[in-house]
């Protein structure tokens, strides 16, 4: 009956992150899908994370459109998240520390995009290096949302997802 309701909570926890992302996809460099992951992997670790990671990387195609380039950056990226902030959560509880993270991990998407993007559509250098200084109009509205949704969200989403995986 528990994995159920893990696989039950996985799936509407997709559709959250979907669905949040959908909603603030309008405004450009603000994201919740961030703080939302980062709580999720904390809690339940990085297996499950994962699972969730995976799962929203390949089922937004549905809502945006599939992109080969995309659904590889979030397949990396968000597996990697996972990973990392599944085995943060058994090791510290510091607010500071996990915003600290998640503000590196926000540059790392770009980085990462930054490297697939160029490769994929086989930028010339000049090209590639344009198409990275681009990004900085994005990135710091990102790492900005990042710093303060994660301070504002971080607890309080902890504190009702610990209490739904222990009811």
């Amino acid at each position: 009956m528990k994995s159920i309701k893990y696989i039950s909570f996985m799936g509407l926890y997709v559709a959250l992150l979907i669905s949040s992302q959908y909603v603030l996809s309008f405004i450009s460099g603000i994201e919740i899908v961030t703080v939302l992951l980062l709580c999720y992997c904390f809690v339940f670790g990085s297996v499950k994370g994962v699972i969730v990671s995976t799962v929203f990387s390949l089922v937004r195609c549905l809502v945006f459109g599939f992109d080969l380039k995309v659904i590889i950056l979030y397949l990396i990226y968000y597996n990697l998240f996972a990973l990392f902030f599944g085995f943060l959560g058994k090791k510290t509880d510091n607010l500071s520390i996990i915003t600290l993270c998640s503000v590196i991990f926000t540059a790392l998407f770009t980085l990462i995009d930054n490297i697939i993007t160029p490769l994929f559509f086989g930028f010339s250098k000049n090209a590639a290096i344009t198409y990275m200084f681009s990004s900085v109009y994005t990135v710091v509205p990102q790492i900005m949302c990042t710093f303060v949704t994660v301070l504002l969200l971080f607890n309080p989403l902890v504190k009702i997802m610990i209490k739904y995986k222990n009811s």
